[in-house]
């Protein structure tokens, strides 16, 4: 693949908060991943460290105005996202919905792609649900995916796929799918600012 000028700003946001989950295990493998590309640069965004104000107000206090201040600065600088999620309760993460909702313009005509990791589902639900919500949004979800089934057992104990060929052949499809569409979009934007 041909570097760009200049790489497409990625945020791989990981939505899960859960104490013992399992997201940082696949968000470390994949960020790994996506950083031996010239194309793209990478934001780790952990929802779990952001710490949002959970309840939606006018007045979220100092504390959490300074957290959305920062995320939506971060999630405004990118040029695509990857969301990292579990399914719980055949959906996404309550924290998650939290942020995404927090946030408007900075999901505006930009692509998003999704890896999602579970039990017989592979979290392949929750990535259904969230495509109809960044939609609404006015964010461009991409087709591909990637997708772990039972998860604790396809990762050793350094956190790396057991059988590491078909999940990073995934990665790299979704990777090429968010890099065409960044990069179209990212022109797009600079012509002519998104309206929603």
């Amino acid at each position: 693949m041909t570097p760009t000028v200049s790489p497409l700003q990625l945020a791989v946001i990981v939505g899960s908060t859960r104490s013992g989950r399992f997201g940082p295990t696949v968000a470390k493998w994949f960020v790994e991943l996506a950083a031996q590309r010239q194309d793209l640069s990478i934001d780790l965004i952990d929802l779990a460290d952001i710490q949002l104000p959970p309840h939606m107000s006018d007045d979220p206090g100092e504390h959490g105005a300074q957290a959305l201040a920062e995320t939506g600065a971060r999630l405004a600088n990118a040029d695509a996202f990857v969301v990292v999620t579990p399914e719980y309760n055949h959906s996404y993460p309550a924290p998650l919905k939290n942020a995404i909702d927090w946030h408007f313009t900075q999901w505006q005509a930009k692509p998003i792609g999704f890896v999602s990791y579970g039990g017989i589902s592979g979290g392949l639900r929750a990535v259904e649900h969230l495509k109809q919500v960044f939609t609404e949004l006015h964010a461009v979800t991409v087709r591909d995916t990637v997708s772990f089934h039972g998860a604790a057992q396809q990762f050793d104990a350094l956190g790396l796929p057991i059988e590491p060929a078909p999940s990073k052949a995934a990665a790299t499809k979704l990777l090429d799918q968010l890099v065409w569409f960044g990069e179209a979009l990212r022109s797009a934007r600079s012509e002519q600012p998104y309206v929603a």
